[in-house]
């Protein structure tokens, strides 16, 4: 066992570690198949390439690589770059091995996977309109084996990838394409003669169909240098007679894009060779149209044996639901039978165990312990149905009741806020109508005699060091006299203020009496008296506000709450009213 041999076998090992990611696999394969083959291709001779290629296939190396090219792109995770690394390895793998036994296989089965591998890798990329680069390098590693294995060509156009990468309605995609097909004809001069009768019509209707539909000049001139290819070494006249209009097409689309030399020999070639009669004309167009429906054909069964497949499944599993529900509604009634047949088991075991007791009492307590048990059962019955009854009862009053509570909650709230209130707007006018004079309130003459003696008591043990009695004295002389100045400074305040308001009042009666005023050229001897004197406004004015006042007086209690707050405390003492009483 050589060096190379040990190599793939610790590979295949590392392959075979079940905890490796797609993604890992891939850059694993990438590294050592590139060391292996670079290492390799380095000895002149080319026997130890041959033989590293060789014992890739033999251990499925390339088997898994083919496993991983037709991943999906959530398993991929993006890593295009990667992926298309390992599908050239794996392609350069396929060309130039050597095959003893397994050749059959090889050529029958492996080298359609790879195909339908890159094929599919294709198709992903080219969803994708950052990776036309990428897309061209897979197209390549296509081309490569179509160069040495021409049998793959006709796999590569019946191929359903292959088909949906020509769906696809960008030019750049299908120029790869076509560069593909003239790269594989000119790298090997018998590649055109190598394919088969299947392969040629479908590549010749490829070439023809990108001159149908595109309108690129560079995927028109790939089509022409691709279908002269075929024109050279092919006899394309059976072919091409099919293609009715083939040269006018040429001719008027295709003409002045800069490959008119290309076109005009074509056009001499499709017209060299149409000479047939207008027969074979028919029949050709009847060939044409029985392609083109049995293709219609294949494509709906095709779709149709998908839409069937669909439509098995949804039955079957909806089949399947319904066995199941079927199973466990079986298995619930069987269950249900079970605890009904226990109970009544259980039940006639106690009515026997009965029968046996009451069979060994004496036949004087028999009856009287039969009508005890119908007067417990009784009471039974009784007490289920009266709380039934009661049950029901309170679910209907239930409603009722929760309103009635929260209406008493709400009173409650609404009374403990108004005495809250009313206590204060009775200690605030109790203290306002209070003097601040200095001493204590409310001794009788005995009390202050003690508290007088206790006072000098504790003066003569502790005498003050900075002040002396008659500073006290005068001190307490001259804040009587501050405090009785400032009293009278707070009276005559009030009284200012109050003249203040009557002046205001007195303003406001005039600027009243002056928007109400006549003019000037109607005024009469009545309004001038009602201007001298203001006694009038101020008599409707007195009116005005008695009556509000008895109207306010007639409305309940709750109606003045909010306006008797507002005018008497203050904002922020109502919202800490409202907290306290929460």
């Amino acid at each position: 066992m050589d060096r190379y041999e040990k190599a793939v076998m610790h590979l295949k090992q590392r392959m075979e570690d079940k905890s490796l990611r797609a993604v890992d696999r891939i850059n694993l394969l990438n590294e050592t198949m590139k060391d292996f083959l670079d290492t390799a291709a380095a000895q002149k001779d080319g026997v130890m390439l041959t033989r590293v290629k060789s014992l890739l296939y033999e251990h499925g190396l390339l088997s898994q690589c083919v496993t991983l090219l037709t991943l999906g792109p959530q398993k991929l995770q993006s890593k295009w770059s990667a992926v298309v690394t390992l599908g050239s390895l794996t392609s350069s793998c396929c060309v130039g091995l050597v095959i003893g036994e397994l050749s059959e296989t090889f050529h029958e089965l492996f080298l359609p996977s790879v195909i339908d591998g890159l094929l599919s890798l294709a198709s992903h990329l080219a969803r994708r309109t950052d990776c036309v680069s990428l897309f061209k390098k897979v197209m390549e590693s296509v081309g490569l084996l179509l160069q040495a294995h021409v049998q793959l060509s006709m796999h590569v156009l019946s191929s359903s990838h292959y088909e949906l990468i020509q769906g696809y309605d960008d030019d750049a995609l299908l120029l790869i394409c076509v560069q593909m097909w003239i790269h594989s004809c000119t790298a090997s001069s018998d590649f055109l003669t190598s394919l088969s009768d299947d392969a040629i019509p479908l590549l010749l209707n490829e070439a023809v169909g990108q001159l149908a539909v595109t309108a690129d000049a560079a995927v028109g001139g790939a089509s022409v240098r691709l279908l002269l290819h075929m024109a050279k070494q092919l006899p394309l006249q059976p072919f091409l007679s099919k293609f009715k209009g083939l040269d006018s097409l040429l001719d008027k689309d295709w003409r002045g894009r800069g490959f008119d030399l290309e076109v005009d020999q074509l056009i001499s070639l499709i017209q060299s060779w149409e000479s047939t009669p207008s027969v074979d004309r028919v029949r050709a167009a009847c060939v044409i149209q029985a392609a083109w429906k049995s293709y219609l054909t294949r494509r709906r069964v095709k779709s149709l044996r998908r839409m069937v497949l669909i439509l098995q499944r949804c039955f079957r599993a909806r089949k399947r639901k319904l066995q199941q529900q079927e199973n466990a509604q079986r298995q619930q009634e069987e269950l249900n039978f079970q605890v009904c047949l226990q109970r009544q088991q259980a039940r006639r075991k106690f009515h026997q165990k009965q029968r046996e007791l009451l069979q060994l009492l004496p036949a004087d307590q028999v009856l009287p312990y039969l009508q005890e048990c119908e007067v417990l059962a009784a009471v039974v019955i009784q007490s289920a149905w009266r709380g039934f009854l009661a049950r029901r009862r309170v679910d209907s009053l239930r409603p009722a009741v929760k309103m009635e509570h929260a209406q008493q909650h709400a009173a409650r709230t609404l009374q403990k806020a108004v005495r809250r209130f009313l206590e204060k707007r009775c200690a605030a006018k109790v203290l306002a109508s209070e003097f601040c004079w200095i001493g204590q309130t409310g001794l009788t003459a005995s009390r202050r005699a003690v508290l007088k003696r206790q006072v000098e008591e504790y003066i003569s043990l502790h005498p003050s060091s900075g002040v002396s009695r008659e500073q006290c004295e005068q001190l307490h002389v001259d804040v009587q006299w501050r405090l009785e100045a400032l009293l009278r400074q707070a009276v005559r305040q009030k009284m200012v203020e109050h003249k203040v308001a009557s002046l205001l009042a007195h303003t406001h009666t005039q600027l009243d009496l002056l928007k109400d005023a006549p003019p000037l050229s109607a005024v009469s001897a009545t309004d001038i008296k009602s201007f001298l004197c203001p006694s009038g406004t101020v008599a409707s004015r007195a009116r005005d506000a008695h009556n509000s006042r008895l109207q306010a007086n007639r409305l309940p209690w709750w109606r003045t709450l909010g306006e008797t707050c507002e005018g008497l405390i203050p904002k922020e003492d109502l919202d800490q009213e409202g907290v306290d009483s929460s």
